[in-house]
Order: C-alpha cells, then sequence, then structure tokens
C-alpha cells in the first residue's frame, strides 16, 4: 500500500508534500516515513496518508478564486463625466513621459 507523506519543517510552517512510502499498514507507514523523511531535514512533524484518500480538485473541477469579474478594479468601469475622464488620460500620458525620460520601459 503507498502512503503519501507531508513534512513540517518549523512549528507554525505549512506541510509540504515531501514523497511516499511503500507499507502494509499505517505503523510501518510512519516508521518508514520518519525514517526516509523525517531524518534528512530538521522536521517539526510528518503527516502520513494513505494515497486513496488523497482527493485532487484543480481548475478543471472548479473556479478557484481569481475567475470572477474584477472590473471594478479598473477606472473604464465607472460613470464619470468626460472632464474626468480627459484628466486621467492626461495623468496616463503624463506618466509615460515620465517612465521614458527615466529610461524605464
Amino acid at each position: 500500500m503507498r502512503w503519501e507523506v507531508f513534512r513540517q519543517a518549523k512549528r507554525g510552517d505549512y506541510h509540504k508534500h515531501c514523497g511516499d512510502v511503500h507499507a502494509p499498514d499505517r505503523e510501518m507507514a510512519t516508521l518508514f516515513a520518519q525514517i526516509q523523511h523525517g531524518r534528512r531535514m530538521t522536521t517539526e512533524s510528518l503527516w502520513v496518508v494513505p494515497s486513496e484518500e488523497v482527493t485532487e480538485i484543480d481548475a478543471d473541477d472548479t473556479a478557484f478564486g481569481g475567475r470572477t469579474d474584477k472590473a471594478y478594479r479598473w477606472a473604464t468601469a465607472y460613470n464619470v463625466d468626460a472632464s474626468f475622464a480627459q484628466e486621467v488620460a492626461d495623468s496616463e500620458e503624463e506618466q509615460a513621459e515620465v517612465e521614458q525620460s527615466r529610461g524605464d520601459d
């Protein structure tokens, strides 16, 4: 049976996947995980989980953050009068000139 091993380097850190071990039961899996993954580096704790218990959710299965409409972040999404829009355009042009004179891309 295959077991996935997650290691926490120091207290407060996230557990990160560091590999797997093959063992017939949980007791042997924890022992193998300690030997193979716990001794190599400073380790605060290990999580040892049966591989079939680990479930993956990827971007095709669900919409993670960042896929929502964020038009509110852009000035073009707001209704403003034309004079203000011209002021914004002038400001952007001025900023571009300053960046060009400094050599920024």
